[in-house]
């Protein structure tokens, strides 16, 4: 039976791998976000404005390895898979027969995971993360033995060096465990070098976020006043059986259990946590992704216990069939969650996306594609004309590559065959300005929407100024999007980037 099991959670495995590798379709570029956290390779660092240092560790691990896209869309299949594998075990803790195996697997398997990890980025390690939390911390409380514990709190501090909304699932679980009968954990010494482990991994990131004067309550800020403050709580509550459609059953299942089945009752505190996690979310007006790390848990216990109510011979017919719903779910979502149709495919069929919220964008308005797919347009063809503009500039002296977003800095470096190292005043790339060179030329890549006015205002500053090419895809995020190039500048252009970085640091 060994055998058999392990062969079925290797099919699993590779299921997920062929799958995450087919459901991009070869229109789309890599997605803006992902150009950032590559970036982050070549800047080491034990913290970013924009992410904590675990995704730099990764994208440098890709760099060694060819820095090819096969790799960059690897790791986030690689932490889905995991995911998987950490599932299937937890079934095993509860003495979870194969159909639960099964039954769990299936549900992460064909869940919001296949869209999640079609992307590098955070988020697929913050699952990962989230569901070893659990399954360390549920293993401790059922032996009792200190490695449990201590493999919990390196998971925490993994999981809190990646992306920092792990500190939800803490916010959730110790007010959970403190109203429960396993409050008396706390009083045993492997908690406190559990707490000391996870301090001594996160204090490097903490360090930098004092010598930075943390950054990352204004990105916080800033992610309030532009994104969040567009999210509906009714909304946030609304999404959250999407993600994982097929296994809803498993969800409720595994609530009710929590309260009422014998053999869960040393966990019976993750129902409140559950509670507590959702309950914060919603009254902060977080973005409805930020739980998704919260329910493979709770799949896997509702698939011990629904296989064990069911465990008749009438009832194996009801398994199979709750083994068929993801796959049902996933089949029905293959059509537009994913980005496989091109956007002209996208634009005729319209109404099923907009009915599903997907053509709606962090500014609360509806466009033509999904706003994740607009994002994954037209880089190799900016990082192109970049280059194009560096050909006509690279005789005369240091170029700077400046760009209105991170987005465009992070294509042009990953894309460009030149080493063009772009940078732009947003995100992590403020920190990355080569100060020291004396630039005599200027690419500037500018936001179609601001691009004659910055024209003009920049062009006084060099003898030779004139726009290089422009992208014209009506369905990328980058429409209208112009390089130009500047040649000959009467300036210190250093200085002038100096004064520039040190009014936005102080605006930090």
């Amino acid at each position: 039976m060994k055998k058999k099991e392990t062969v079925i959670l290797i099919l699993f495995v590779i299921a997920k791998f062929v799958l995450q590798y087919i459901l991009i379709d070869s229109v789309y570029d890599l997605h803006r976000d992902e150009f950032l956290h590559l970036d982050q390779a070549n800047h080491l660092a034990w913290g970013y404005r924009s992410v904590p240092p675990f995704t730099s560790w990764n994208s440098w691990l890709i760099q060694l390895l060819g820095n090819g896209v096969f790799w960059v869309k690897f790791f986030p299949a690689l932490y889905g898979a995991l995911s998987i594998i950490v599932v299937w075990k937890l079934t095993e803790v509860f003495n979870g027969k194969l159909l639960a195996k099964i039954l769990a697997a299936a549900g992460i398997l064909f869940s919001v995971l296949l869209r999640l990890n079609t992307l590098y980025q955070p988020n697929s390690f913050d699952v990962l993360s989230w569901t070893l939390v659990f399954y360390f911390l549920i293993r401790y409380v059922k032996s009792g033995r200190p490695k449990w514990i201590y493999l919990c709190a390196v998971s925490f501090a993994l999981g809190f060096l990646n992306k920092y909304n792990i500190a939800f699932l803490a916010i959730g679980l110790l007010p959970a465990i403190l109203l429960s009968s396993q409050r008396s954990i706390f009083l045993k010494k492997e908690i406190l070098w559990a707490l000391g482990i996870a301090f001594v991994m996160v204090l490097p990131n903490l360090i930098w976020q004092w010598n930075h004067h943390f950054p990352v309550v204004n990105h916080l800020s800033e992610l309030s006043a532009t994104q969040l403050v567009n999210v509906n709580r009714i909304d946030f509550l609304a999404t959250q059986p999407l993600f994982y459609s097929g296994s809803v059953l498993l969800i409720i299942a595994a609530l009710f259990a929590l309260l009422f089945y014998q053999p869960f009752k040393e966990i019976r505190f993750l129902f409140f946590c559950f509670i507590i996690i959702l309950t914060v979310y919603t009254y902060l007006k977080a973005k409805d992704y930020y739980a998704i790390g919260l329910y493979p848990v709770y799949i896997a216990l509702g698939a011990v216990f629904l296989t064990d109510l069911f465990k008749k011979n009438w009832g194996k017919w009801v398994l199979i069939l709750l083994i068929l719903a993801p796959v049902a779910s996933f089949a029905y979502m293959y059509g537009f969650l994913f980005p496989n149709k091109t956007p002209e495919y996208i634009m005729s069929h319209q109404d099923i996306y907009k009915s599903m919220g997907m053509l709606r964008w962090e500014d609360g308005k509806d466009h033509d594609i999904p706003q994740d797919f607009a994002d994954m347009l037209e880089w190799n063809t900016l990082a192109q004309i970049a280059e194009k503009a560096y050909d006509d500039a690279i005789q005369s002296g240091e170029t700077l590559v400046l760009c209105d977003n991170y987005g465009q800095a992070g294509a042009i470096n990953f894309y460009a065959k030149k080493q063009l190292q772009a940078v732009s005043f947003s995100a992590d790339y403020i920190d990355w300005f080569d100060l020291d060179k004396q630039y005599v030329n200027l690419i500037r890549v500018i936001n179609g929407s601001e691009k004659e006015s910055e024209f003009k205002e920049t062009a006084v500053y060099f003898n030779q100024a004139y726009a290089v090419d422009s992208i014209t895809n009506r369905h990328a995020r980058e429409l209208g999007t112009t390089v130009y190039i500047f040649k000959g500048s009467k300036v210190d252009v250093s200085a002038v980037l100096k004064q520039e970085i040190g009014e936005l640091l102080n605006h930090y």
